[in-house]
């Protein structure tokens, strides 16, 4: 049971990982999905893609793990207004817009929950 934590940690850091290496794998798609509003285009695409691997191996390694976090739910934030509350309006994507609005929020929720629990374990 000691090691709940630590399954749970990876196995939450995982798909991170795994959607910041598809964001130079699937360029093309990621490329597709940025919002003509969001400045950068490509390099947009990119920094996204090393801001996920990034925060994935903090959260693995358990280093900088708090501000990891917090980054990374203000990022999920970002993919909500920016990608998935449009998606809602437009018919032909709205039912995967909210699909993926509610992952989003679970897992921005989660990465709240760890950069809390992370801070009060710093404290003891």
């Amino acid at each position: 049971m000691k090691h709940l934590g630590t399954i749970g940690r990876i196995l939450f850091a995982l798909p991170f990982g795994m959607m910041g290496l598809n964001h130079f794998f699937m360029y093309n798609y990621y490329l597709g999905m940025v919002s003509s509003f969001i400045p950068g285009g490509g390099f947009t695409v990119i920094i996204t893609g090393l801001a996920l691997l990034a925060a994935s191996v903090a959260i693995i390694l358990k280093k900088l793990m708090q501000i990891a976090c917090l980054l990374l739910a203000l990022l999920l934030l970002i993919f909500i207004c920016t990608i998935h509350i449009p998606g809602l309006f437009e018919s032909a994507t709205a039912n995967m817009a909210l699909i993926e609005l509610l992952k989003d929020t679970a897992l921005m929720g989660g990465a709240l929950m760890i950069a809390g629990i992370y801070k009060e374990e710093n404290t003891d």
